[in-house]
Parts: C-alpha cells; structure tokens; sequence
C-alpha cells in the first residue's frame, strides 16, 4: 500500500479526489473503481503434479503483472478466484471439483490453498468447471472491467456431463473471456478440443510443458529484497479476532515462497507485498485505517492488539502513522531494487539468448496482458522479470 498522504489521512477526512493525484498513493477502496477478475482452474489429476508446482512458483509474477497497470489513471481491484477439478477423492455428485478461493483481494489465502494441493485421479469435466466458476462466482456486472477465467489440464475439453460450448458460450454471453492452457503438445490440444473452448469464449489458448522447470536468475539484488521483507512484515498491526492468525498466515506464505527460492517465488513475493495489489485492510490496522475500514477514535480497545489497548486515541494515531511510514520507505526501496533486479536479469537472459515451451505463468500473464490492455488498460511498466 503507497502511504505518501497517510499522515494527513489519519488526522483529516481525506476525499480519494485528493489522494488520487499523488504520485505512488493508493485509491482508496471505490465500487468505481477498474476490476480485473481472474478465476485459475487447475487440474489436479494425477498426472499434474507439475502443473501444481508450477502455479505455487508462479503465483506471484502473475500477480506483479498489474503492479503498475491502470486504466483512467487508476490503479484497478484485482480479485482471484481458484478452483481444481480432476480430483478423484472429491465427491461424484459435485463432479470431482470444488471451488477453493471465491473471488478475492487476500492473495496469502490464494497463496496457501495453492500449497495445500494435492493430485490424484483422473475425471476431468472441463465444461462443468467452467459452468460453475460461469455461475458461482461474484463477476461484475460491467464490461468495461476485465473478467478471465483460465483453465489449464491435459484430457480432452469433451469429458463430463456439461458440453464444453455451452459453458464456454455462457461465459463469453456473461462477459467472461475464457483461455484454455493444454499441458501438452498443440496437436493434441487442438485434436482436444482445448483451442475450439478458448475460440468460442473469445480466448487465448496456449500449449504449456507442466513439467518444465521454472528458471530463475540469481541477482545481486535478490538477498537484499529478502532482508526488507523482513523488515516489512514488522509493519503490520494485526486486529480484530483473527488478526493474529492472519498475520501467522503471512509468515506462512513468505516460508512457502521461500520453498521455491529456486525458482525465484521469494523474490517475487516481497515485491507483491511492495505494490498495490497487496491489501490486508481485513486484519491490518495501517491498511485498515488508510482505506476507511477502522475509525481510530472509535475502534473498541479488544480488537486493538494487547500493546495499544491502553493508548489515547492520540497514541494510537502517532503508532499507525509511523509503521505506515515505515512501511512506505521499505517499499520504495524494494521497487528501487526490484528494478535494479530487473535490468540485471534481462542482460543475463540476453546473454543466455534463453528460449523453449512456456510455464503456466507465462501463458497467464501473455494472455491477460493482451486482453487487459483490449479492455483500455495501460501498463506503466512492470514490477517482475
């Protein structure tokens, strides 16, 4: 979150007219504000092990996609939705699938269902799946927002109960652009049905290797952006009930990135955490008062955290702003060194002339840069690799 006006936010009624013009200031929270609505729908057969792996790896780099993407001159609300199907141990009668992440601004639960995925089976309903996320999910009703689903597996479009054209003609009717990811060679994905789905739902589709391995360049910068995120996760004042557990959850996440420092995930992640999509407003008291959720005169002091129960509302005041502080200048460092990062890699793989089949992230982020800038999004550069 970009805190450049949070001082006289805490003190003044601040219109988000008068926040909007700062340069690196955060929108405050607006039902008028751009979406960008992305539903992943992974297949968790028995054979996608790698897949799994590498959505885990690549969750963060989708996300730093839209870091700096705008339309109308705002930074738009970027909401997640996760879904698997093919997963035998699910019941029958729900076709083997659940939806996991409702659509959502809480990247660490994202992050942490993601984790907790497991492959075993083989009854993959494409069409079903797509039917439900079509049905289930909270969309906008808007077609100036940007509302995606991807799904991504390697058995025939065709299989299960629900016509795959149906439901992918549903979704476009709805204003939701369908993109199909064959694990698999294009032949196969093309004989399957998978590119005819994308075509019908005015979508991308892509041939993706699931078992390839995610590369990473190692950066002179990269020790450096681990070390902040350190220091950033000490910013955070949880509340509430759950404020404490969410705040444990964070930790998780930044230890589940860390698994995949291999592939760069931990990198990655510090900068989500720099940028604006990464809003903890429900259990994080600096997000919370920046964007209007918690009124520091009259929040009640069990939901403070033990250490500011027995604060004025002065101290309490004084204690946010200088986290919020805090907070903004560990960011802007880890964007200045992130793009340090950045120059790096790319004179590295320039080097390296580095080339093959894409990941699951690529395919993601190819398409979804294509449809949003079709969608009137402007990108002011980029926060990843």
């Amino acid at each position: 979150m970009k805190r450049s006006m949070f001082v006289i936010a805490l003190s003044l009624v601040v219109t988000l007219s008068s926040v909007a013009p700062v340069v690196g200031a955060q929108e405050k929270e607006s039902g008028e504000r751009s979406l960008i609505q992305m539903a992943i729908l992974l297949d968790t057969s028995g054979s996608m092990s790698g897949l799994i792996q590498q959505a885990k790896t690549q969750l963060w780099k989708i996300v730093n996609q839209f870091a700096t993407t705008k339309k109308n001159g705002q930074l738009p609300r970027l909401e997640v939705a996760l879904y698997e199907y093919g997963h035998d141990p699910l019941p029958e009668d729900k076709g083997y699938m659940r939806k996991i992440v409702p659509l959502s601004r809480d990247l660490d639960r994202v992050s942490e269902e993601l984790f907790a995925l497991e492959t075993d089976g083989g009854s993959e309903y494409c069409g079903m799946v797509i039917k439900k996320a079509t049905n289930q999910l909270d969309w906008s009703e808007s077609n100036e927002h940007l509302k995606v689903i991807f799904i991504a597996g390697n058995e025939p479009f065709t299989q299960g109960p629900v016509d795959y054209a149906k439901a992918c003609k549903k979704a476009i009717s709805n204003g939701v652009i369908v993109n199909t990811i064959h694990c698999g060679s294009k032949q196969d994905g093309i004989k399957g049905k998978w590119k005819d789905g994308a075509m019908l739902a005015d979508g991308s589709f892509s041939c993706i290797n699931q078992d390839r391995a995610v590369t990473h360049v190692d950066a002179p910068q990269d020790e450096k952006i681990a070390k902040l995120n350190k220091k950033l996760n000490k910013t955070y004042i949880p509340y509430g009930g759950k404020g404490e557990a969410f705040k444990k959850r964070q930790a998780e996440q930044d230890a589940n990135a860390a698994k995949k420092a291999a592939a760069g995930a931990h990198v990655q992640r510090a900068v989500t955490k720099a940028n604006a999509q990464y809003v903890n407003a429900n259990w994080d008291l600096v997000d919370a008062v920046e964007n209007d959720k918690v009124d520091l005169n009259e929040v009640g002091k069990t939901k403070l955290p033990e250490k500011m129960r027995n604060m004025s509302v002065k101290e309490r005041k004084a204690y946010v702003e200088k986290n919020a502080r805090k907070r903004a200048e560990i960011e802007k460092k880890i964007k200045k060194l992130n793009a340090e990062r950045k120059k790096y890699v790319a004179k590295k793989r320039r080097e390296k002339s580095e080339s093959g089949e894409k990941t699951l992230g690529e395919a993601l982020s190819d398409a979804l840069l294509k449809q949003a800038a079709e969608k009137g999004f402007e990108k002011g550069g980029t926060e990843n690799e």
